[in-house]
């Protein structure tokens, strides 16, 4: 809003303010209709009911959510819903939570999560849809989840793997750097170890309290964001699927808290490229599928330089590319600017590997290449009979051109010349069409 508000800004305001007063809000909060199709500890698979009139085809995408964030993150408000965009384009779409952590899950470790959780709601995925690679799209610890799922089983049917805003060199997060030398104090008996293994874990309110930590700044210009936003109805809408978001935190496990706590905070594990989990030592070198990984331009939790040391550990994926995009840590997965940010990305990457579109996009999976030849045999038999006609038709116009003379063969020629070049399909990462694409991003082909 102006300084000096226009008319229509006050009357714009005023409006939202009564809206917002008799019904509660402004933000659409309905959720994306969904229904349960597998369950277990911790494990929670829905399947999104497809969009009336809207016909799903393709190969389908599980959303794998990050411990201790509410499923939200994925359907936050209509409008600005992850869930809503790929169901309306006709993408068969599937999401993992894990429901509330209660004292008695004080013992699961990020083992759960990446033997049981993540692999099992794969198969239950592919299977739900006839045997298709699914397509993983992770954010935050779920996309170090998914990472860590794909390079630990590859025999699982992942067609391709999207991480958004997963920190993999935590040095690099500015709000971690300051306290590493106090995480190192005491060592594995600190205060903050005695703390969540007493309680069992770390309670939802400090979670909540942690993510708006991060985002402090905007925390304390709320107040002032608001004021100078009134007449903005789609702002206000945003900040208030935002709050509540942030209240809607779970607990985290115990023992996933260690283990997030001192591998991957204190000890900074992930950067080697591998983890030691239970009896193993995951590579991340292992993944053989593409991987697209997304940094928020302005995320503080996941910032740049600690989400792209990733792509130089991937040096066994078919194909790596990296998208600088606009938004925070929740932002830029489901922001506003994320509609026309992110989600045409992630259409473009799932569709290129998707085995439904392989005429188009070359997919990897051998499931792709399988559906890929049977048409064409077909086409090959279906064209055997004709071969003798077409060759009679071919000898008689060949007489036919000895006694006539040429006269056309030079428009003919002319006109070749005039047809434009077909332009090659531009790489994700690269195209300079698009509005967040090849200023701030790159892509790292093999």
């Amino acid at each position: 809003m102006d300084l000096v508000p226009k008319p229509d800004q006050v009357v714009a305001a005023a409006g939202n303010v009564a809206h917002s007063l008799l019904y509660g809000g402004l933000a659409d909060l309905r959720p994306m209709p969904r229904t349960l199709v597998d369950d277990g500890e911790l494990r929670e698979v829905y399947h999104y009911r497809p969009a009336a009139g809207v016909d799903p085809s393709g190969d389908p995408v599980l959303l794998v959510t990050p411990l201790a964030a509410p499923a939200l993150c994925y359907d936050l408000r209509r409008g600005c819903s992850l869930v809503e965009h790929l169901v309306t384009q006709g993408r068969p779409t599937y999401l993992v939570e894990y429901g509330e952590v209660a004292f008695r899950n004080r013992s699961l470790g990020i083992e759960h999560w990446v033997d049981e959780v993540v692999p099992e709601a794969v198969r239950v995925v592919s299977e739900h849809a006839g045997g298709r690679p699914v397509h993983l799209v992770g954010w935050s610890l779920g996309g170090i989840f998914s990472l860590l799922a794909a390079a630990d089983r590859p025999e699982l049917p992942i067609g391709s793997l999207t991480v958004l805003g997963s920190p993999v060199d935590v040095k690099q997060v500015p709000l971690v750097a300051p306290l590493r030398p106090l995480l190192d104090l005491g060592a594995g008996g600190g205060i903050i170890t005695r703390a969540y293994r007493a309680m069992g874990g770390v309670p939802k309110p400090l979670v909540g309290w942690a993510f708006q930590l991060a985002s402090v700044q905007k925390l304390v210009t709320k107040p002032l964001a608001i004021a100078a936003n009134l007449d903005d109805t789609e702002f206000l809408a945003q900040l208030e699927a935002v709050d509540r978001f942030s209240s809607r935190m779970t607990a985290y496990p115990g023992r996933s808290f260690g283990q997030v706590y001192h591998r991957l905070v204190r000890g900074n594990a992930l950067v080697t490229g591998s983890m030691e989990l239970g009896d193993r030592t995951i590579e991340l070198a292992s993944i053989k599928v593409p991987v697209l990984v997304f940094a928020g331009a302005a995320d503080g939790i996941a910032p740049l330089p600690s989400v792209q040391a990733l792509l130089p550990l991937l040096t066994g994926s078919r194909e790596t590319a990296l998208e600088v995009v606009p938004g925070g840590h929740l932002g830029h997965l489901t922001g506003r600017a994320a509609r026309h940010a992110t989600w045409p990305v992630i259409d473009e990457w799932v569709a290129r590997w998707s085995a439904a579109d392989d005429l188009d996009s070359g997919s990897s999976s051998t499931t792709g290449r399988a559906r890929k030849k049977a048409p064409a045999r077909q086409a090959a038999k279906k064209a055997a009979p004709v071969k003798k006609a077409a060759a009679k038709k071919a000898a008689a116009k060949k007489a036919a051109a000895k006694k006539a003379p040429v006269k056309k063969a030079p428009v003919k020629k002319a006109a070749a010349e005039k047809q434009p070049a077909e332009k090659a399909a531009p790489v994700i990462g690269t195209n300079p069409r698009r509005r967040y694409g090849s200023a701030s991003s790159r892509t790292l082909g093999r």
